[in-house]
């Protein structure tokens, strides 16, 4: 990205995408500008005009198609003088030998010209030696700049070729556009000024430049005061984000100790507080991401026109800027008068106070309040030694009379739970967690979908569907440009994971009668896999080093989709059934699941004592005895219909990340369904999000199969980069697993396994 205040580059303008249509990924052809100043092929635009308009794939601005149609969009000469020249260094056919010279066949007569050796810059000709020592002794071109035609590919004569280039007239092959007509700003050839515009004042194309410049640039600069704005703007509202997340952290930190005290009376109230604490910081987080979006959708529309504009201003010929002027300027000024909100809204502060009469039922003794940012920053110039120290006395003090009073209590230490159990137990208690805000889709089938090799979706009842089509049809939106830059949450922090190629071994085994199908992988012990191939029903066992150890038996009937493997048991799924087995295959013991899902995905817990089942878009929390011990729906109850987990996965930390194939998403939420983060952004170049896999770290490897990727997030869920992509030989990954939090394992949809090392930043 050219930095602000810069001037790109002849170089960079040519080997970057710049000359490439966004839409058919070609280089431009027939290059048309709308008015955001965004470029694309004539034909590409007039495939997306509908109805008299057409949306700009990038800033996704409305632009209204002029009568005549999309040929009517202002040519862009710029791009097509760059299309030139680099047509010219290639040549055309690099296959089809040296080029003939363009003057011999003139003077001999011949069919075809000998080899050329030169070029001429002002002529625009390919010639042979003889003509090129000729060209340079005629009167009318020997003052022409002729070069090595092996020196002029290779770009050594760019920058001289691109002075002598002369925008030629549509209207009059052959004659260069010299004349810009002031009433009509139009730019005209010789032809032109004799015609319509004899009488019209007009200027010389470099008197017209010099004089309609300065105006170009300072709506340029105009607008890179804007972006500054922007940019501070952007990094004051994270700031007031980070400053609200470290007082929500301390307050709840706060709520936690007050309550470890507590008898079994206060466990209500405390769920209350913690609730309204959390919804607040929910809600907060929520408006700010919202002001966050707006304000980078901004800072990139305007980026990327003055971006164009320095381009053009800096490599633009006279004719190529004033045929551009208008639009460009048109466009500055449009963004120069966008409003935006200068800082980040007021967020109040929660602050936890205590009252007496701690052990009165009917009394609130936990309790919320809330001051600006602001107000906190004066309150702590004025007395940031005595009144901090008296509030915190005063607190020490409420606590004391708390502990006393609980003391007195006749109740032993047994009687409260911890808070950890509390929060356990908020969603079967209270019915419900605190809602967010309700999404603007609307539900769509509680149906769940898996993907199959050809593409088809599967439904519930095991068929497949008639639905072959449309799924096909979404592939071809599908982005196969590289994943977004990591972002800021990524400065200070060194470089990101990387991998280590491990070792490569296939999984079909001498008695399959099948091509293995891969479905669901996990780790079995410290050095071990277990391979769900759902083909040839079996769960597998394999080294890391590709050994294979054998296969645990599996009741008669069952193909085994997900797997999971605990404390000395076995988890999987199969049909709408969750299995528990021992690992010489003994079930222990069978829950039926919901028939609305054709596969349910399962993950064990860190502890290894319970399981966790995706189930029409809730997940259910299963004990070593098969009893229920928690059910959830991430982002509660207000996304119930609204969520379809395919893929599930644990994370050391005891949270929960699901690929959401309803959102078309990748959700993080907590123990009690409370959500992290969730990303859908570009980073998944249109795809359904596939396998999710979490290291010892937290950070999260998800699998992109129609793009032949592994991209990597962070633990609350942002996109930070390719991990994995087609040149570490993936081609349609399918499941993926982590072991020891050290060695992700990824299944080819081939049955091939490939293994890598998870190098850490620090190591």
């Amino acid at each position: 990205m050219v930095s602000q205040g810069s001037s790109p580059s002849l170089l960079e303008a040519l080997s970057s995408d710049f000359l490439a249509c966004k839409i058919c990924l070609e280089q431009l052809r027939a290059p048309k500008t709308l008015p955001c100043l965004h470029t694309y092929c004539q034909d590409c635009l007039a495939q997306l005009a509908e109805g008299g308009h057409l949306r700009c794939p990038e800033c996704r601005e409305t632009v209204p198609v002029p009568p005549a149609g999309v040929a009517a969009f202002k040519t862009n000469f710029f791009v097509n003088g760059l299309l030139d020249l680099v047509r010219a260094r290639a040549g055309g056919d690099l296959h089809a030998g040296k080029p003939a010279c363009a003057l011999c066949p003139l003077m001999g007569g011949a069919s075809a010209g000998g080899p050329a050796t030169a070029r001429c810059l002002d002529c625009a000709d390919d010639l042979c030696q003889a003509c090129a020592d000729g060209h340079r002794c005629t009167r009318q071109t020997h003052t022409h700049r002729v070069v090595d035609l092996v020196g002029y590919r290779a770009g050594w004569y760019d920058e001289e070729a691109r002075e002598r280039q002369a925008a030629q007239c549509p209207q009059h092959p052959g004659e260069a556009l010299r004349f810009l007509c002031q009433p009509c700003s139009q730019l005209l050839c010789r032809e032109c000024r004799l015609d319509p515009h004899l009488d019209h004042p007009c200027l010389p194309l470099a008197e017209a430049v010099r004089a309609r410049r300065p105006g170009l640039e300072e709506l340029l600069a105009g607008v890179d005061k804007n972006l500054a704005e922007l940019e501070a703007a952007r990094a004051a509202e994270k700031g007031a984000l980070a400053r609200l997340r470290e007082q929500a952290a301390r307050v709840g930190a706060q709520v936690e100790e007050a309550a470890e005290g507590l008898l079994r009376a206060l466990l209500a109230q405390k769920k209350e507080v913690l609730g309204q604490l959390r919804a607040h910081v929910e809600a907060a987080e929520e408006a700010a991401r919202e002001r966050l979006g707006e304000l980078e959708s901004r800072e990139q529309v305007a980026r990327a026109a003055a971006a164009f504009a320095r381009r053009v201003l800096s490599l633009g010929r006279e004719a190529e800027i004033l045929s551009l002027e208008g639009a460009i300027a048109q466009r500055l000024r449009q963004l120069q008068g966008c409003p935006w909100v200068p800082g980040p809204a007021p967020c109040p502060l929660p602050q936890l106070e205590l009252h007496p009469g701690l052990l009165d039922k009917n009394s609130h003794l936990l309790r919320l309040s809330f001051e600006n940012q602001q107000s906190q920053k004066d309150s702590g110039k004025e007395g940031a030694g005595s009144q901090g120290g008296e509030e915190a006395q005063g607190h020490r003090e409420d606590g004391a009379k708390m502990e006393r009073q609980g003391a007195a209590q006749p109740q032993s230490r047994d009687g409260a739970q911890t808070p950890k159990e509390d929060r356990a137990q908020v969603p079967q208690e209270n019915g419900a967690q605190t809602p967010k805000a309700d999404r603007a889709q609307t539900p769509r089938e509680g149906r769940s979908q898996v993907p199959q090799e050809d593409g088809e979706v599967q439904t519930a009842g095991g068929g497949r569907s008639n639905k072959k089509r449309k799924f096909k049809g979404r592939l071809k939106s599908i982005s196969r440009e590289p994943s977004p830059a990591p972002g800021p949450n990524l400065e200070g922090s060194g470089l990101l994971p990387r991998p280590i190629f491990s070792c490569s071994f296939p999984t079909r085994m001498p008695g399959d009668k099948r091509s293995p199908r891969i479905t669901g992988l996990c780790p079995f012990g410290p050095r071990e896999i277990l391979v769900a191939d759902e083909q040839n029903r079996a769960l597998k066992r394999f080294s890391l080093n590709g050994d294979y150890k054998g296969a645990i038996p599996v009741p008669e009937g069952c193909s085994p989709c997900s797997v999971a493997a605990l404390q000395g048991a076995v988890a999987f799924s199969a049909g709408a059934r969750l299995y528990l087995i021992s690992p010489d295959g003994e079930v222990q013991w069978r829950r039926a699941l919901s028939l609305s899902q054709a596969s349910h995905a399962v993950a064990a817990m860190p502890s290894g004592d319970r399981v966790a089942v995706s189930v029409s878009g809730h997940v259910e929390v299963y004990n070593m005895e098969g009893s229920l011990a928690t059910r959830f729906i991430p982002g509660g109850k207000a996304n119930r219909g609204l969520r379809a987990l395919v893929f599930l996965a644990a994370s050391p930390q005891g949270n929960f990340v699901g690929s959401d194939w309803q959102q078309n998403s990748v959700v993080v939420c907590d123990g009690l369904g409370q959500v992290i983060g969730e990303y859908g952004g570009p980073g998944l170049h249109g795809c359904q999000p596939g396998s999710v896999s979490v290291d010892k770290k937290g950070y999260i490897f998800l699998t992109l199969r129609e793009v032949n990727k592994v991209v990597i997030l962070d633990p609350k869920g942002s996109l930070l980069g390719d991990f994995l992509t087609a040149y570490h030989g993936l081609e349609k990954p399918r499941v993926t697993t982590m072991v020891d939090g050290r060695y992700l394992v990824v299944s080819l949809s081939n049955g091939t396994i490939h293994i890598f090392r998870v190098r850490s930043p620090d190591s």
